[in-house]
């Protein structure tokens, strides 16, 4: 489903004092009496999305000018995902869109029920609507939109080279940036390297050891400490087992202590039960004093003061000390920066071999992006010489016979997303006129024409779903008008089409058709948009072909005229 407008609603805007259009998804038409407010309609979409905001066109007496639109979009299309990453929402296949402008200036939007910038709704409305006006010619006058719009009319024959060339120039532009990286960085680059070589010599002369700072540490603790732990051991295994050394009668010692406690319990264990339980923990405690004694013993005479050997330890820490500072948080953190240090070194050492294979892959992506922008540029040719030919013979059915359309592709220098093409749509407006670019070309009236003659050529190729036309019919009557009425249903199957027009044989070709009336004192009244069934269309057109609505003349030819375009259809 393609998004189209439901509905607007335009208050406060021009001579419109309310009005509100219901329009279908095919063929729309506004007509209605000169000043009644037509092409208001126009200014109130064009506000809708992101158009210019002036003052000057607020009702007389108004505070502000609002207009409010209803689209239908796709509920998980590509519309509905841009409005909700902005906050909005999507309700039942419903978009909202409102917009205000003040007296003063001042211009407020609305998307989805969000406050959003007005320029939110000039980048959305890129792909929803193009309005084709006497002054609001600007979608398809952009270079960008205009080799789109191509490459979409070119179909099929463009897809795969154009596949290929953007794979192809996405890698041209990495490998390019790669080398301006490595080439003009490569002083940096170098200092890095240097860096990092520095330290991993510095590491590799010290050869750390995983955990050796922490043992260290310890080592030197004992050696610093080396008297006063072996002295606390003797004095503990004295304490434990006695002094041999010392005459009978001294201070009792653990284990005699304990001996004589046990002696006393075993004397009278059998007695009593619980004391055979303590005598037996005291005999174990014996065999564990005794056993810890001899352990300390040992502990006294293993220490030894070796001023050598703690100079040479704290010397060693002093070396570790002054990497782990620099290079990690322990020594096994140095081995990790080393660890990771030699994989950048050789990165960085193997910069030359690097720069040598980019170079030969760079020419060898130039040389094939060459020949597929050349394909590229084959294929845009023949469809430009199709789409200038066809867009030729639409305007000469539009009462422009003598104009001509072109498009004209210029190569440019560097590579770009799509090719080196450039492409402009040129008008020369008689043989003798060199082509112009199309806003210098053409007036305002033959502009219109012109967008139509190219809209309807690129019919189904155009993703834009709504085409909104202002005097499309401007300066032409008779065969041309019922022309531009049949381009415009033509265009209608595809798109939704809403035209501002004063001739009946364009407005005859409408699926809705919508009338803009006037009050008796020349203002709009309240309800003053009306849809017409087919006999309101009947009295419209004839108004339009004889200026009177009941003449029966002027009733036969506006009949003649709908079934003319209900045949067409």
């Amino acid at each position: 489903m393609r998004p189209r407008v439901e509905e607007v609603r335009i208050q406060g805007l021009g001579v419109i004092d309310e009005a509100v259009l219901e329009l279908s998804p095919g063929f729309n038409v506004v007509t209605g009496e000169t000043g009644a407010g037509k092409t208001m309609v126009v200014t109130g979409l064009g506000l809708l999305f992101g158009g210019r905001a002036d003052p000057s066109r607020i009702r007389p007496g108004a505070e502000r000018a609002s207009v409010e639109g209803t689209l239908v979009v796709e509920t998980a299309g590509r519309v509905a995902q841009q409005v909700e990453d902005i906050g909005g929402q999507v309700e039942d296949g419903e978009l909202i869109i409102s917009r205000t402008v003040s007296a003063e200036g001042r211009s407020r939007a609305w998307l989805g029920g969000r406050t959003v910038p007005v320029g939110t709704l000039t980048y959305l409305a890129d792909d929803l609507v193009a309005v084709h006006g006497q002054m609001d010619q600007q979608r398809l006058l952009q270079p960008a939109r205009q080799r789109a719009a191509l490459d979409r009319y070119a179909g099929n024959k463009l897809v795969k080279p154009l596949r290929s060339y953007t794979q192809a120039y996405k890698r041209h532009k990495q490998v390019g940036a790669l080398l301006e990286e490595l080439t003009t960085q490569a002083r940096e680059r170098q200092q890095e390297a240097d860096m990092l070589r520095f330290g991993l010599e510095e590491i590799e002369k010290v050869e750390p050891k995983p955990g050796e700072d922490a043992e260290l540490r310890g080592e030197e603790e004992r050696l610093s400490h080396a008297d006063a732990l072996r002295n606390a051991a003797t004095t503990a295994h004295t304490a434990l087992l006695g002094d041999p050394m010392e005459a009978a009668g001294g201070p009792h010692d653990v284990i005699s202590l304990l001996g004589e406690a046990r002696s006393a319990v075993e004397a009278v264990r059998d007695f009593d039960t619980q004391l055979a339980g303590v005598a037996e923990r005291l005999a174990e405690a014996g065999y564990l004093i005794s056993d810890v004694a001899t352990e300390l013993a040992a502990y006294a005479e293993s220490i030894e003061a070796d001023p050598a050997r703690l100079a040479a330890v704290q010397e060693r820490r002093s070396i570790l000390s002054s990497l782990i500072r620099k290079y990690g948080e322990d020594s096994a953190g140095v081995l990790a920066w080393a660890q990771r240090s030699a994989a950048r070194l050789a990165e960085l050492e193997g910069d030359d071999e690097r720069i040598g294979e980019l170079n030969r892959e760079y020419e060898e992506l130039t040389a094939r992006l060459t020949e597929l922008a050349a394909e590229l540029t084959g294929v845009r040719e023949a469809a430009a010489e199709r789409f200038g030919q066809a867009v030729t013979q639409e305007l000469t059915a539009l009462a422009m016979p003598h104009a001509r359309v072109v498009v004209e592709l210029t190569q440019s220098e560097e590579f770009g997303p799509e090719g080196r093409d450039e492409v402009e749509l040129r008008m020369a407006a008689h043989p003798a006129a060199p082509p112009l670019p199309l806003n210098k070309g053409a007036s305002g009236g033959e502009l219109s024409r012109v967008m139509l003659a190219i809209e309807v050529v690129f019919a189904g190729a155009d993703p834009v779903p709504t085409f909104v036309f202002d005097e499309v019919d401007a300066g032409v009557g008779g065969k041309a008008a019922v022309e531009i009425g049949r381009r415009l249903a033509r265009l209608a199957r595809t798109a939704q089409v809403i035209v501002v027009t004063h001739l009946p044989q364009v407005a005859a070709f409408a699926d809705q058709h919508l009338v803009v009336e006037k009050a008796s004192d020349g203002s709009v009244v309240r309800s003053g948009v009306v849809t017409l069934n087919h006999e309101g269309r009947v009295r419209e057109l004839s108004r339009m072909l004889a200026g009177l609505e009941d003449s029966e003349l002027g009733r036969a030819h506006a009949e003649e005229l709908l079934g003319l375009a209900a045949a067409d259809r």
